[in-house]
């Protein structure tokens, strides 16, 4: 097999691949982060990343999906809690899941006995994580897996529930600037709210927005039954939701950097 047929088989693949609140969610996590970081934080992460943006390695971690060498990363990406349990209280995936993920991740980065390529390597899982653990369904039920479990149908289209909450309900943004734009702009007292709040406590946040009914969250499982034929309606009732969460996401990724580079 030539180089040009493995890159195009593995491009292939990616455009195959669920990804994670799509490449448009996840660019934006990474661009309100980047918008919060402190100075020393800001330096940190350009010598880290050699310039580049956070935004630009945001879907890292989906894309070395394919690459068996990295396959013990896969359960990172997730938690599926049983209904009605905490997380603090669940069996543990002795593969790990994503708030270990996320914990593994600033531990490497605050040991500046680690090389730089790997401390490179867990800031880009870390963007990715800190994305994933807003993601309800990502924190969504271990009785269905998150919502995979859930066949149904997205505008006449064979789908899940998992799947259309990782990019479907984004599909009509034509690129992570245009998804920014309808974020709704927090004031100060919110940024501080929302960027205090520990790593457990958005873990019971996510998980209770994907499993129980708020005035934000639509319902995001009782909304979605299984073998419905889901369409417009469902994606604007819950884009406030999704907004919701990515700038959370956004400015607590922020607010862990900074921490980790203070």
């Amino acid at each position: 097999m030539t180089a040009i047929s493995s890159f195009l088989g593995l491009l292939y693949l990616l455009m195959l691949m669920p990804l994670d609140w799509g490449f448009k969610g996840h660019q934006v996590v990474g661009a309100i982060a980047s918008q919060h970081l402190t100075p020393k934080a800001q330096q940190a992460v350009a010598q880290l990343l050699d310039g580049a943006s956070l935004e630009s390695v945001a879907v890292f971690a989906d894309q070395i999906k394919s690459d068996p060498r990295y396959k013990s990363y896969s359960p990172w990406h997730y938690v599926n809690i049983p209904f009605g349990t905490a997380y603090a209280e669940a069996e543990k995936n002795p593969k790990g899941d994503v708030v270990m993920a996320i914990e593994h991740c600033i531990k490497k980065l605050k040991d500046d006995k680690v090389a730089k390529e790997d401390r490179t390597f867990f800031l880009k899982l870390l963007v990715h994580f800190v994305g994933d653990v807003h993601q309800p369904l990502h924190v969504g039920r271990k009785e269905d897996r998150g919502g995979n479990g859930i066949r149904l149908r997205w505008r006449g289209k064979s789908t899940n529930l998992h799947r259309l909450w990782d990019t479907q309900l984004l599909e009509d943004y034509q690129d992570f600037n245009t998804l920014m734009d309808q974020l709704p702009i927090p004031t100060g007292v919110q940024v501080r709210d929302i960027a205090s709040q520990t790593l457990a406590q958005w873990v019971a946040e996510t998980h209770a927005l994907a499993v129980f009914s708020t005035p934000l969250a639509y319902e995001v499982y009782d909304n979605a039954l299984p073998n419905s034929n889901l369409s417009s309606v469902y994606q604007k009732e819950n884009l406030p939701l999704v907004y919701q969460q990515l700038q959370k996401a956004g400015l607590r990724l922020a607010a862990t950097l900074n921490t980790i580079f203070k």
